[in-house]
């Protein structure tokens, strides 16, 4: 019986022992199975030498934009055109009521027939008297009188001839033509409408011609003096007349779509001052427009190249992790460990972003998985090409 109590009491001391043995065993064998180190995308860092471009807000106009007035005051009568639609040089646009203006030469072409007739009566009186004072039939004083009154009549004539000409040049304004090949817009007058005195239109219509296209915008005192000294050399040859056209600056036009127009423009024009009430420069550049996409009034951003960082280093912007003004990347080291690093950032290339402190050509940073990793973290890089959306 003593001898069975003692057996149950060594296994019951066993029991606990074995337990802890195999619990101990097993958590051996956990801390000895590590994980794999995780995949993880990685680029290397670009360098080339990147073109530095800032956007300035200008408007379209036309190559030539040509107001239509009404030049004499009366009653429209006719609109002879499609509105917003091309007319052609010489077209008929507008009709003024001529009946006063026809009654005005009417009138001038009488005072002209009334002067001619005095005309010739005062030749006939002075043929007359001619010989008669050679004979001293008259005196000087009556050949002289007839002289005058000669003279007086071809004047008159003169004058006469001048009136019906201004009268004929009135009546032609009643038909108003179109000044060049080009597209109308919006009548500002309707038939009925007494035109040619304010409140009521003096100007009618515009006529735009587009082939090409004037772009305006304003740069600051202070970047027109970079691009003046980043393109002196031009500036130079323009004011002497000896840029060539294939030479000039290429300017490109991003649309408020946020597309870019397909063809690049060139300044042609720089004011002649600095606007003193606004700091600003008036700057004009032309594109061409041959498929009329382009009206006058809209707006868009002139991108213009500023300067050019030689040898600049890009990442693209996924890489760059930003907190409170402070910006930094994951680098993959040689031993395939991922290091934390401060960068400092330049201009946005699009979706790269210039790096001007921090990183060297050829390193690898982390692109995907930003959340997953962290300093000291063994990872297996996975390298692969990052294709930028943006043209450099």
């Amino acid at each position: 019986m003593i001898r069975r109590h003692r057996q149950t009491y060594l296994v019951a001391l066993l029991i606990p022992t074995l337990l802890m043995s195999l619990l101990f065993s097993s958590c051996k064998e956990k801390k000895q199975i590590k994980p794999p180190p995780p995949d993880i995308q990685v680029v290397q860092v670009i360098q080339k030498n990147v073109p530095i471009y800032d956007e300035f807000v200008g408007q379209v106009y036309g190559e030539k934009d040509i107001p239509i007035r009404a030049r004499v005051e009366g009653l429209l009568e006719g609109i002879h055109f499609n509105e917003g639609l091309k007319v052609t040089k010489g077209q008929l646009l507008y009709s003024i009521d001529p009946l006063p203006f026809q009654a005005k030469v009417n009138a001038q072409k009488s005072n002209l027939a009334e002067a001619k007739t005095m005309l010739v009566k005062a030749k006939s009186d002075l043929d007359r008297y001619k010989p008669l004072a050679e004979k001293n039939a008259v005196s000087q004083s009556d050949l002289d009188a007839k002289q005058a009154q000669y003279d007086a009549a071809v004047s008159s004539v003169n004058a006469a001839k001048s009136n019906l000409r201004s009268a004929e040049i009135e009546l032609g304004y009643c038909q108003i033509y179109s000044p060049l090949n080009g597209i109308i817009g919006k009548t500002l007058a309707r038939v009925g409408d007494f035109v040619g005195r304010e409140p009521n239109p003096v100007i009618l219509n515009t006529v735009s011609k587009t082939d090409n296209v004037r772009v305006t915008f304003f740069l600051t005192e202070s970047d027109y003096l970079f691009i003046a000294r980043e393109y002196r050399d031009d500036i130079k040859a323009e004011v002497r007349g000896k840029l060539r056209q294939e030479d000039k600056a290429k300017l490109e036009l991003i649309l408020s779509d946020g597309s870019t127009y397909k063809y690049t423009g060139t300044v042609d024009f720089i004011d002649r001052g600095v606007d003193a009430s606004t700091g600003t420069i008036l700057i004009q550049a032309t594109f061409p427009n041959p498929d009329f996409l382009l009206r006058p009034g809209l707006y868009a951003k002139v991108k213009v190249r500023m300067n050019t960082v030689n040898n600049g280093l890009l990442i693209p912007q996924r890489c760059v992790i930003e907190l409170q003004g402070q910006y930094s990347v994951f680098v993959v080291n040689k031993d395939n460990t991922v290091e934390s690093r401060q960068v400092k950032v330049g201009e946005r290339i699009g979706d790269l972003w210039l790096i001007t402190d921090g990183l060297k050509v050829g390193e690898t940073v982390v692109i995907d998985g930003l959340q997953k990793v962290g300093s000291g973290l063994k990872v297996n890089p996975s390298l692969i090409e990052f294709k930028s959306v943006n043209k450099q």
